[in-house]
């Protein structure tokens, strides 16, 4: 079988490889999902079933170095899986249980489905004496229920007859165990286990967590029929119950010509959940409605069409491959039932435990991409921060400061989740963690508010929440700058980058840098569109808020001079990351290469050395590059200028070549920035960058971290990539504003958007033209800006345009 675009298939069975694959073969619907495991395996080093609902998280106390450290982790719940089989042949003792780890396992293969949403796999096994048992398994998370989830596993006969004794259970016992650098820390998030059978094919089991009280529960409903075309009748299950588990049990007659069918449906719901009495009773009535599943298959098939319909993107090759897995990722974590929900962006998907499930940043990569498909998710997604302002600016406060400051790393509360110490795993030391002084967070979240609107027009929202949010995050930036005399300049201290690498001057007393230019540059943008949007909101509205907020008038002209004023600091021609950064040493880049091979995560080879990255010139992820990435070319000049700096093309490339010399690349998100920004810079090596950020995570680039969790926002950076970096599109004015600056390997792709209230924009891009297509309807036509000149393409029609001959 070859490699069909929409099919991501493993063949042979690899146990160093399982965890890689069970994270990529995860399967979700945005409201939960669950590892692709086998189900006849447990939590162990090779394999880790996990399910993950959004937004159930749990805070736990663990003693670390003889002090009570405290984190709250997004929950590995009850595992649905479990589907365990033996044979017992006529005449002879049962044989092993059987799974894919047993020497007896002949033949494996699995594959998603990325169209249809299914994970599938074929495993044949053989024993001593020839008889052969061939296991067909069809696997979905529904798309269109987002309670339900299946199993239709078809069992073959070869060589013998008799039974097969098959065990469908739920396994509550289970920890959060998937990161092995947190196993240290206390574990245990589930308690008050009770099971209980219902209509002899169902059962059940809920449970709580213990510090967040939120109730957990599943029903199972297991059946199976045998005999030629599976239709000899059907078998009851025989339920068992034991102290935190349940399970069904099956003796199913086998014999060659006479497969067995058993097919197992689940519901799962929380006490979080909308409009339900209780979570068992309506995980217990969903399972007894559900339709068999040939019907379920077909529901669940037609809402996936639906949602491809909504996001379609169009490359040709093996990147299109990869960038279809990326997507079909991106849907399984934030689908439109995500709209519904009070949850952000986890940063690891909900495809394992890594960094706990929190919500960092990640939205700054993820919404761009969904503004353009499904505005309803974002704006789902700016109101859990929204939801979280009163939080953000209760912290500021704390900090004696005005505004929102939005936490680094956020979950269910709203308050900063960043952990105060951190594993090194090279040194086996644990570390303070300082990465809660990345206040940058605060103008992503403002960015994206105003994005948001930018491409969907929905000034209903930005008048409203985004407002409120957009003033707050322009009023903590006010009051954290400070006025320095001998500089003439606004200046911001005692924060992190998005770097990270760097977390303070050497020898240094306390934690912080001075004037890092992202963090700067951002503000500088925030306090520029919060003044723009006071002079734009409708007098009533600006009274109302501005009093609401307790906001003053005469701060906006503060706000004003702060914008045009923020120092930025640079050094020999070029931008600085942060004061200071010229002055540190430069590292031997070369020999720590042939020391080490792979050194991505340099801060902690040179922590193990007793040595630390805050002495080099030595970047994570070169934040200044990220401007580039928020901002284009245009933009960006102007920003500058605005501060009263000239960054001319010649100053930018040479910024950009200074910086690429210097970075590790220890985030996934590094590569994107970098193709991102040499695609208008160098695109010799942009596709080296691009090629990087796309098997990131198919490719595990990192060593062994994509195993607890996809990089969401990497994957969504992405689609991101072709759909707005090298079309160079942007939403202003209500028009689309188009640049391309194509790449040889992608200079053909095709991507569907929804632009304000047009849908179904079709936007293809060839080597030396684009064409853009507006489906028939009764409104305007789109307004689209290239190269200095205005079109507009009526609905119903299409239009080539030539492309500029350097882009």
């Amino acid at each position: 079988m070859g490699r069909p675009a929409w099919i991501w298939a493993y063949e042979g069975y690899d146990p160093e490889q399982e965890r890689l694959r069970e994270a990529l073969c995860t399967l979700g619907n945005g409201y939960f999902a669950t590892r692709g495991a086998a189900p006849e395996t447990y939590a162990a080093e090779t394999h880790y079933p996990g399910t993950y609902v959004a937004g159930c998280y749990n805070r736990l106390v663990s003693s670390v170095q003889g002090r009570d450290v405290e984190n709250e982790d997004m929950v590995n719940l009850p595992n649905w899986l479990p589907l365990r089989y033996r044979l017992r042949p006529a005449k002879a003792p049962p044989g092993p249980w059987l799974h894919p780890d047993h020497p007896y396992l002949v033949e494996h293969r699995q594959w998603l489905d990325l169209r249809g949403g299914t994970l599938s796999r074929r495993s044949v096994y053989e024993d001593d004496l020839g008889r052969r048992l061939t296991v067909e398994q069809d696997r979905l998370v529904h798309m269109g229920d987002p309670h339900l989830a299946a199993l239709h596993t078809v069992f073959t006969a070869e060589g013998w007859e008799g039974e097969l004794e098959v065990v469908a259970a739920i396994d509550g016992d289970v920890r959060n165990r998937g990161v092995a650098r947190y196993r240290e820390l206390a574990d245990r998030h589930l308690t008050g286990w009770e099971t209980g059978t219902e209509h002899g094919s169902t059962v059940w089991l809920r449970c709580r967590t213990v510090e967040s009280d939120i109730q957990v529960a599943l029903a199972a409903r297991t059946v199976a029929a045998c005999g030629p075309g599976s239709d000899g009748g059907e078998h009851p299950a025989e339920p068992e119950q034991q102290p935190r588990a349940v399970q069904q049990n099956l003796l199913l007659p086998l014999g060659p010509g006479s497969p067995a069918v058993v097919d197992k449906t689940v519901a799962l719901y929380t006490s979080r959940d909308p409009a339900i009495g209780s979570p068992l009773r309506a995980a217990v009535l969903a399972v007894d409605r559900a339709p068999a599943y040939p019907a379920l298959l077909a529901s669940h098939h037609r809402a996936w069409a639906d949602l491809w319909q909504q996001a379609r993107l169009e490359v040709p090759g093996e990147p299109g491959r990869i960038l279809r897995l990326h997507l079909f990722h991106v849907l399984q974590t934030l689908s439109p039932h995500t709209a519904e929900l009070d949850v952000g962006v986890p940063a690891r998907g909900l495809h394992g435990e890594a960094y706990r499930g929190h919500v960092f940043w990640d939205e700054l990569f993820v919404l761009p991409f969904l503004n353009l498909h499904l505005p309803e998710v974002s704006r789902g997604l700016l109101d859990y921060r929204h939801r979280r302002l009163p939080a953000a600016c209760r912290a500021a406060r704390a900090a004696g400061r005005a505004g929102a400051m939005f936490p680094w790393q956020s979950a269910d509360e709203g308050r900063e989740e960043t952990q105060q110490v951190h594993l090194n795993p090279r040194s086996g030391r644990w570390l303070p963690d300082h990465s809660h002084l990345q206040h940058h967070v605060g103008s992503a979240v403002a960015y994206n508010v105003w994005q948001y609107c930018q491409a969907t027009g929905d000034t209903d929202y930005l008048y409203g929440n985004g407002a409120e949010t957009l003033l707050q995050v322009a009023r903590f930036w006010a009051d954290r700058a400070e006025w320095d005399e001998s500089l003439g300049r606004y200046r911001i201290r005692g924060v992190v980058g998005p770097d990270e690498y760097h977390d303070g001057y050497p020898g240094a007393e306390r934690p912080g840098l001075d004037d890092n230019t992202y963090t700067n540059v951002t503000a500088a943008w925030v306090l520029s569109r919060a003044g723009d949007l006071c002079r734009d909101l409708p007098g009533s509205r600006c009274g109302q808020l501005f009093e609401q907020i307790g906001l003053d008038p005469g701060e906006l002209s503060r706000w004003d001079d702060i914008a045009h004023r923020l120092y930025v600091p640079w050094h020999r021609g070029v931008v600085s990351q942060f004061a200071g950064y010229g002055e540190l040493a430069e590292l031997d880049w070369a020999g720590y290469r042939a020391r080490y091979g792979d050194i991505r995560r340099l801060d902690r080879i040179l922590e193990a050395e007793g040595d630390t990255v805050n002495r080099y010139q030595a970047s994570k992820q070169a934040d200044v590059l990220m401007l580039g990435y928020l901002f284009s070319p245009r933009e960006l000049a102007a920003l500058f200028r605005g501060l009263g700096h000239e960054l001319d093309d010649a100053t930018w490339h040479s910024t950009v070549d200074y910086y690429a010399a210097r970075t590790s690349h220890g985030s996934t998100l590094s590569s994107l920035v970098h193709a991102w920004v040499l695609a208008r810079v160098n695109r010799d090596d942009a596709w080296t960058y691009a090629e990087e950020a796309l098997t990131g995570d198919v490719a595990d680039v990192q060593g062994g971290t994509t195993e607890e969790g996809i990089h969401l926002g990497a994957m969504a950076g992405t689609l991101d990539l072709v759909q707005r970096g090298l079309t160079g599109l942007d939403t202003r004015d209500d028009a689309l504003w188009l640049s391309p600056a194509s790449l040889p390997q992608l200079s053909k792709f095709r991507v569907r958007l929804r632009f304000r209230r047009h849908w179904d924009v079709d936007l293809r891009l060839r080597a030396e033209q684009l064409r853009i297509a507006v489906p028939d309807s009764g409104r305007p036509g789109v307004r689209v800006r290239l190269d200095g000149h205005t079109y507009v393409v009526e609905p119903g029609t299409s239009r080539w345009l030539d492309l500029p001959q350097d882009a």
